[in-house]
């Protein structure tokens, strides 16, 4: 593969992490100074503290994900190491996906709080859109995986 078309991919995870890092620094701590509504207030930090955990795992996996693209720069790409960053992306994304599943009753009683129904959805897409990232790596882990033990059985016979 081209060094261009890693070196544009690293540049996008790269600017995919930025807004989070922003709003994970400045974002979430104005909304848990300055609730909507001080009445529910409480219900709001449950919500921010799956936020705040969701940060950590995602993080790790655009990490994975550059490590990645660093070993498909280096001809390493059918290898053991990215197999393993498969397999990490994959367990970060099911991480997200579980944590904003058990968000799920708090964005649930919020939004009967506040008469917002469309909030639910909202924060189901979350958790519906990392369930998908890991069931592609997992789908990519296992090809890969295959693709090295037929290049090994490969190098075995001649």
């Amino acid at each position: 593969m081209k060094r261009g078309t890693t070196l544009f991919l690293k540049i996008a995870v790269f600017l995919i992490g930025i807004p989070v890092l922003i709003l994970s620094i400045f974002g979430l701590p104005w909304l848990a100074n300055n609730p909507v509504n001080p009445d529910y207030a409480h219900i709001l930090y449950p919500i921010l503290i799956g936020l705040y955990g969701s940060v950590i795992p995602f993080f790790a996996a655009l990490y994975q994900a550059f490590k990645l693209l660093s070993y498909i720069d280096k001809n390493k790409a059918f290898s053991e190491l990215s197999v393993k960053s498969l397999q990490k992306i994959k367990f970060c994304a099911i991480t997200i996906s579980g944590l904003y599943v058990v968000m799920l009753p708090f964005v649930y009683l919020v939004a009967e709080l506040d008469d917002a129904p469309g909030l639910i959805i909202i924060g189901t897409v979350p958790a519906f859109a990392s369930l998908v990232i890991a069931v592609f790596a997992a789908v990519l882990q296992r090809l890969l995986q295959e693709a090295i033990d037929i290049k090994s059985e490969n190098d075995l016979i001649v």
